[in-house]
């Protein structure tokens, strides 16, 4: 059995390191400052990027992109305008010409201070800058990646936002984000409540999904979208592969749900230190849907990723709660979560279910990561900073029911987002959501829509 054991997890542990060897070096390779590339070069004629179909892809290494609207015009995209970026010494970096989508990338040799000026002459006819005065802009660049910048352009002087508007605002942010953690609780809600296991290895299975967009988008160059299906994919395969390696022959030895515990920390780590080593310490941008300018929709208004976001995460919610609720995998699982040694008396296959349980939970989990990744880019302590927020909401909606967790995610998202309005700190934002979770617990401390159980 202990060799079995052994076997299993090394298994585990060459699976991860395999999926994540090509960023190894795709980081390394970020390190190093590079010379501005062919698209960028001020020896080239520039109007060969304006009017271009394709989006520009973004360099590996630190640059700076400027996406020129038109406020005055619903933000439609400025295209045509050339834009040039030099050093601090005044030698010429690069120049561009805004694409279709009115975003010019160049990429800087190095971090630093550049200057960004823009030829007014080549503004469409009745375009012009909100002040002719900021036809140049200054843009630190101090990490790898987009390093944004901003050009006035129709823009009217707001005295002030009024707070109705800064409160829907926030409340759909709270909803989008609300809607991520949900898919990550509503995975950790299904293993804890079938096996009873306080997974703290679960924010890791969340940038596991973000990281494994990242390497096949970055990595292997596919499109965001194929990306985060194959993600999707792999991080159900990595949940089997827990499962049987590790999680099964702990269970059948008889390890104990404390020492589980323990063991779900010391793979956390494992995985976060793999994800740090393969991506770096810096945050990572996809290729695609960096950023977008809003619609309006209503009184409301979102980026197309965001109503994307909100789109998907619906669905699957729905998806999986029909599939808990009508199908006989679903039965067989909220059978094995109320009494697994009835169901296995019964003739119930449990390691089949609890199988399923953690294929379908990290699936889940993995999909919130591709979501956060494509809302808020790369990082290898995404999930981690996000763990806290998920055991709060399913904690605060009640431990190992389906929708508790689904409630306490929208609380936790809309409370995080809404916060800042009434005084919280962004930086800690976070707080907000854990006061209410303490105060719930002390007037109910089964949760929201948790069962009251009698002890003993």
């Amino acid at each position: 059995m202990r060799l079995r054991l052994l076997a299993w997890f090394a298994a585990g542990l060459a699976f991860v390191m395999m999926v994540l060897s090509p960023l190894a070096a795709l980081a390394d390779s970020t390190t190093e400052p590079t010379e501005p590339t062919s698209t960028t070069s001020s020896t080239e004629e520039p109007d060969d990027q304006a009017g271009d179909d394709e989006p520009v892809e973004p360099p590996d290494g630190p640059y700076i992109t400027v996406v020129l609207l038109d406020s005055a015009n619903d933000d439609a995209p400025i295209v045509g305008v050339t834009l040039t970026v030099t050093a601090e010494d005044g030698t010429e970096v690069g120049s561009a010409v805004t694409n279709d989508e009115g975003r010019v990338i160049i990429e800087t040799p190095e971090r630093g201070a550049y200057e960004v000026v823009l030829d007014e002459d080549t503004l469409p006819e009745g375009t012009e800058l909100s002040d002719p005065d900021d036809a140049s802009i200054t843009i630190q660049v101090r990490f790898d990646g987009p390093n944004p910048g901003l050009f006035p352009i129709g823009v009217e002087e707001v005295v002030a936002v009024p707070f109705a508007d800064r409160l829907v605002t926030a409340l759909t942010s709270g909803v989008k984000f609300g809607l991520i953690v949900a898919l990550a609780a509503l995975g950790l809600s299904l293993i804890f409540g079938t096996t009873g296991l306080t997974n703290f290895a679960h924010g890791e299975l969340i940038t596991f999904g973000a990281v494994m967009t990242y390497v096949a988008n970055r990595g292997f160059g596919l499109p965001v979208i194929l990306s985060g299906v194959l993600a999707v994919v792999v991080s159900a395969l990595f949940g089997w592969v827990q499962e049987r390696g590790l999680w099964r022959p702990l269970r059948r030895r008889g390890t104990g749900l404390i020492a589980m515990m323990i063991v779900s920390i010391g793979l956390g780590l494992l995985l976060r230190n793999s994800f740090q080593y393969s991506i770096g310490s810096a945050r990572q941008s996809l290729s695609q849907y960096v950023s977008q300018g809003r619609r309006d929709y209503g009184f409301i208004s979102l980026a197309d990723k965001e109503l994307a976001i909100i789109g998907i995460a619906l669905v699957t919610i729905t998806i999986s709660c029909v599939l808990l609720m009508k199908t006989r995998l679903g039965k067989a699982m909220r059978a094995v979560s109320d009494n697994p040694a009835l169901s296995a008396s019964s003739g119930m296959k449990v390691d089949s279910v609890i199988g399923a349980v953690w294929i379908l939970g990290t699936a889940l989990t993995g999909l919130s990561g591709v979501l956060l990744a494509i809302n808020s880019q790369v990082n290898f302590l995404m999930g981690f900073k996000l763990l806290l927020l998920v055991f709060a909401a399913v904690t605060l909606g009640g431990l190992g029911t389906i929708w508790g967790a689904l409630f306490g995610s929208m609380i936790i998202g809309i409370m995080v987002e809404v916060g800042p309005l009434f005084g919280v700190p962004s930086s800690i934002k976070e707080v907000g959501a854990l006061v209410v979770l303490i105060l719930v617990l002390l007037l109910r401390p089964q949760g929201i829509l948790g069962r009251r159980e009698r002890i003993g």
